[in-house]
């Protein structure tokens, strides 16, 4: 027995050194790479370009590179979740509320990236727990093999108009970043301080009475509003020209007369998480070559200068929706809780 304990003590040992010596870095204590686990809400060509450039630039993590699709919001809710026993260790794609939710519960690392001072301070958290890296206009999507440019609504409001009943389809609200955001953005047209969220739920309300069904997740989304289940919808813009001109979608949009609520999606490192190799990545999503292909071939909308823009984004003629958004982040889960509790299905 004796004999047992000492070689147990000493295997004990072996391998506290060595994971003391693999301590920091991206290596394991056998030399390998450590795995990058990501939960992403980005679209998944633009995940898979991007970690296949990654991966080319640091071959290391050929094969270590674990990515998991998600709702921005569902990231938040299992980041949050799994605050214990960290899982994943980048969360790329989420709205600036919903990452200052997450920094304000402690899931979040703070570091200061190469990037950080080129970036405007509206655009990044105080303390460098979250970083922009795109900017998302909420437009107005419709099927443009069932309804022309002039067919379209023109502005939000339109969208209660009596001939677009049942017309309407929606990305189902509570799992998706996108949808919290344009539902909490309508409620703050009605309410500027945010005050009286009331005439918002009325107004969403009537919405909820033209909307015809509610989509489980994007890609049904896409799939339900291409079959004309249903002619529009309230999207982002990039992802609108991504399934445009890469899926051959039937989709186009309209810049909203009143405005697009813009929002600021970005990333972070997962507090307790392989923050050497998140660290890696995000610096890389930053890298200017690439900023400019994802302009270019994703339509992403960055949040750092690039040098060139391509043609699509110098003439995109934005006109923002003022939006509060420090407003919308102390309301937002009041809000959605009500319209998924007392407007959805309700209208």
């Amino acid at each position: 027995m004796r004999r047992r304990l000492l070689l147990a003590g000493a295997l004990a040992t072996v391998l506290a050194a060595g994971t003391a010596c693999g301590g920091g870095s991206d290596d394991t204590a056998a030399g390998e790479t450590e795995k990058l686990t990501i939960y992403t809400a980005r679209d998944k060509k633009v995940s898979t370009f991007v970690v296949d450039k990654f991966t080319a630039k640091y071959p290391e993590y050929k094969g270590k590179v674990e990515i998991l699709n998600l709702g921005a919001q569902e990231i938040l809710e299992r980041v949050r979740a799994e605050k214990a026993n960290p899982q994943a260790d980048v969360w790329w794609g989420g709205t600036q509320q919903g990452l200052s939710a997450g920094a304000g519960e402690d899931l979040l690392t703070a570091w200061q990236p190469a990037f950080a001072g080129k970036m405007d301070a509206k655009y990044k958290d105080a303390e460098g727990r979250w970083f922009g890296e795109i900017l998302l206009p909420e437009v107005i999507m419709y099927n443009n093999k069932a309804l022309t440019a002039e067919q379209a609504p023109k502005d939000w409001d339109d969208l209660l108009k009596p001939e677009w009943k049942d017309k309407i389809i929606i990305r189902d609200v509570a799992a998706s970043g996108t949808m919290r955001s344009i539902y909490a953005a309508m409620i703050m047209r009605q309410s500027p301080d945010g005050s009286n969220p009331q005439p918002g739920y009325d107004w969403l309300k009537k919405l909820d009475a033209n909307t015809g069904a509610y989509a489980a997740n994007p890609a049904d989304l896409y799939l339900k509003l291409s079959r004309q289940q249903g002619t529009l919808s309230a999207w982002n813009l990039q992802d609108i020209l991504l399934q445009a001109n890469q899926s051959n979608m039937p989709f186009g949009y309209v810049m909203p007369a009143s405005g697009a609520p813009v929002l600021v999606d970005g990333l972070a490192a997962v507090k307790g998480g392989n923050s050497a190799g998140a660290q890696k990545f995000i610096e890389f999503l930053f890298d200017d070559t690439l900023r400019a292909d994802l302009a270019k071939d994703y339509f992403q909308i960055p949040a750092v200068e690039i040098a060139q823009q391509p043609e699509w984004l110098a003439q995109l003629n934005l006109k923002p929706l003022d939006v509060n958004w420090d407003i919308i982040g102390k309301n937002e889960t009041e809000w959605i809780n009500n319209w998924n509790s007392q407007i959805k299905n309700k209208g």
